[in-house]
Parts: C-alpha cells; sequence; structure tokens
C-alpha cells in the first residue's frame, strides 16, 4: 500500500512535470511577444550593423530551441543569466526583491488567516444571524472587486488623508516598525482579497459538519455551541481549511504583482512589470519560473498536510 512518502515523491514527480511545461509556456509566450528586442534596446536610428551585432551579442541570431535549452540548463543551476536592462546577474536583482516580497505576504498572512478563521468559526456558530449575513456581504464584496481597485480605494481613503504613505517605499536598514508602517496598505489590500475566501471556506466546512450525527449526540450531552464547534467541527474541518489557506498563501506570493505596481513596492511583482516595460525577458521568465515554483510547492504542502489532518485520507495511504 502507499505511503505518505510515496505520495509526497508522486507530487514531486507531477510538480516538475508541470514546472517543465510552464517553463516551455514562460519562454514561448516571451518568444511570441511583437517587436524587436534589438531595435527597441539601440532605439529606431541604430544601423543595421549595429542590430545584427547586438542579436548576436543576445544570442538572439540562434534557433529558440538552442536558447531555450541553454537558459533551462543555467535556470536549473541557479544561473537565470544576466540583465538586458541594466546589465547585472539576474540572480542578484531576485536576491534584492525576494526578501520584500515574502515580508509583504507574510504581513498579510499573519492578519489575514486568523482573521478568516475567527470570522469563518464565528459566521458559522452564529448561521443566519445579522453578523453573519453582514460577514458574507463583505466578503462577496472584497471578492468582486479587483485588486487594484482596492489599493486604490485604500489609496484615497487612508493615504489622501495623510494617515500611511501612498508609495510603500522600504530600505533593507528600516526598523521593523517603520517597515510595518510603510507597507500596511499594501498588506491589508491583499489581506481584503484573501480573507473572503478562506472565511467563506472555514464556515462552508464547519456547517456541513455540523449536520454530523456525532455533532448531534454532542448537542443532546448539552455542550455548548462554542464548544462543540471549536473542539468537534473545527479539527475535523481542517483539512478543507488548510488546502484553501495554502492556495491564498501562493497567491500572496505569485499574485502581489498588482499590488506591488499600485504602491511601488520593491519586490518581485515590481521588478516583474518595470521589466516588461523595458522588454527585459530573461528577468521576466526567471520571475515568472520562481513564482511557478512556489506555487507548485506549496500545492503539494496543501496536499500533504491535508492528508495528514484528516484520519479518513491517511488511512487510505
Amino acid at each position: 500500500m502507499p505511503t505518505i512518502y510515496t505520495m509526497i515523491g508522486q507530487r514531486l514527480l507531477f510538480g516538475v512535470v508541470a514546472l517543465f511545461v510552464i517553463s516551455v509556456c514562460v519562454f514561448g509566450a516571451t518568444e511570441l511577444l511583437p517587436g524587436d528586442l534589438a531595435q527597441s534596446m539601440l532605439g529606431q536610428y541604430a544601423t543595421e550593423e549595429a542590430l545584427t551585432a547586438l542579436r548576436a551579442e543576445l544570442g538572439l541570431d540562434q534557433p529558440a530551441i538552442l536558447r531555450y535549452w541553454r537558459w533551462l540548463t543555467g535556470a536549473l543551476q541557479g544561473d537565470f543569466g544576466v540583465s538586458m536592462a541594466n546589465d547585472r546577474p539576474i540572480t542578484d536583482l531576485i536576491a534584492l526583491r525576494l526578501p520584500n516580497t515574502l515580508f509583504l505576504a507574510l504581513y498579510a498572512a499573519f492578519i489575514a488567516v486568523p482573521l478568516a478563521l475567527l470570522l469563518g468559526v464565528t459566521s458559522a456558530l452564529y448561521r443566519n444571524s445579522v453578523f453573519d449575513r453582514a460577514a458574507n456581504s463583505a466578503a462577496l464584496t472584497a471578492i468582486s472587486f479587483p485588486e487594484f481597485f482596492i489599493a486604490y480605494v485604500l489609496i484615497y481613503l487612508l493615504a489622501q488623508t495623510g494617515y500611511f504613505p501612498s508609495m510603500a517605499r522600504v530600505e533593507p536598514s528600516m526598523e521593523l516598525g517603520e517597515k510595518l508602517y510603510r507597507t500596511f496598505l499594501p498588506a491589508i489590500a491583499l489581506t481584503l482579497v484573501i480573507t473572503a475566501h478562506m472565511m467563506r471556506m472555514t464556515r462552508a466546512a464547519i456547517i456541513n459538519l455540523l449536520a454530523s450525527p456525532y455533532i448531534e449526540m454532542a448537542r443532546l450531552k448539552g455542550l455548548s455551541p462554542t464548544r462543540i464547534i471549536v473542539k468537534h467541527a473545527l479539527p475535523n474541518a481542517l483539512a478543507p481549511i488548510i488546502t484553501v489557506v495554502a492556495l491564498n498563501l501562493a497567491y500572496l506570493i505569485t499574485g502581489v504583482v498588482v499590488v506591488e505596481a499600485v504602491f511601488v513596492y520593491p519586490g518581485l511583482g515590481q521588478l516583474m512589470v518595470d521589466s516588461v516595460s523595458k522588454r527585459d525577458f530573461p528577468v521576466v521568465q526567471a520571475i515568472a519560473l520562481l513564482f511557478a515554483a512556489a506555487y507548485i510547492l506549496l500545492n503539494l504542502c496543501a496536499d500533504v498536510l491535508s492528508t495528514l489532518s484528516n484520519p479518513r485520507l491517511r488511512h487510505r495511504l
């Protein structure tokens, strides 16, 4: 019979295959973008000899399959090449921005996860009450609005009034309190988006379990509704909750592009937007591949944790 280690190995294998397919798609998509990279770098008055020399220097005169193979083998070794915009190693650029993106994602997660669980449990506990309807309405509203709209609303309400800065510029030498203050608005924008998903999933999972026979038995024993949900329903609802939390954490890392661009936050998302505008395709490819790897890894963690938290799934292994 398969074990948990076999399942992890299978998921890792599927993840590697998915990452390979994504790398092909990312490289192919950048190849299909219109325009001439050498022409955009040298300008419209560049001579044909200069364009030919630059294409040879960048390897653009070689077949696409050969350039893809060199890029893939370099990426597997941790070498994504050199940025075409500033002639710096891409690994160094990512190393400078990755801590900022992780900081923003963790900041939003520390706010969103406890808040979503609290709202979900409370909504299930007081189902069909005024609080439940208000929380569901607010969650649906937050889900319906795109991230950039929420970000601009926060800027209008909290930045234009002078309470918080509209641009989240941070430096490595900043104190933690100053960094938390400057990144509060982008963290809240991300929190409003992901809290709604996690809150609704938590509420649905607990309400589904409240109709179970063992919950009815707990009610007949005279246990309070709070004790029934916290001690009996919530532990058995961990599997779907863990899955949705892990997927939203993956979104926090991979879906911050728009929020970082709105608040000019120096993370990987802002670097990706700047690289697209400069047609710095190697940087775009490297960041897209990194985002895909993070998403696949967090999905693997969600599968493993949801399996371990559910005895019925665990005994099937």
